[in-house]
């Protein structure tokens, strides 16, 4: 896997984003920005793509327990839609359960305060979303080598 992956966790009032490095094996926080119009977040997060040197988006899609689709499901699938017409790039949804959760976790292992564990945990999240992804295909890679 070549160039820089990044991954956006659309949120209703945040969306965090995060970056690999070069390699495709790391994911760290890129930054939050706020939610103004499924248009406004996509030509920010174009922006920040060709800023960076990105070659692929992955887009946390939030299903629910059974695989079911929900509102925040929907909303995932539009801002793909349109990130990939605004960036020419490769977008692909993600399932992202648990991300939130895993987030809030390793706030802990790393021993945020209590008063700091909750707050904004996007720009987390989307590490967590895209590290899962990377993964998830390095294993797929090793299986093909």
């Amino acid at each position: 896997m070549t160039g820089k992956l990044m991954s956006v966790d659309p949120g209703e009032k945040r969306i965090g984003l995060a970056i690999s490095d070069e390699s495709g094996t790391l994911a760290r926080g890129l930054g939050v920005i706020k939610h103004m119009s499924i248009k406004q977040d996509c030509l920010e997060i174009t922006k920040l793509a060709q800023k960076n040197a990105v070659t692929r988006i992955i887009i946390g899609n939030p299903l629910g327990e059974n695989n079911e689709e929900r509102p925040q499901t929907r909303h995932a699938q539009k801002v793909a839609e349109v990130l990939a017409e605004f960036s020419g790039l490769p977008v692909e949804l993600w399932d992202e359960s648990g991300s939130t959760i895993r987030a809030r976790e390793i706030r802990m292992e790393v021993g945020a305060k209590r008063d700091k564990r909750g707050g904004h945990l996007d720009e987390v999240a989307a590490a967590v979303i895209l590290q899962s992804w990377l993964d998830e295909h390095q294993e797929d890679e090793k299986d093909h080598a």
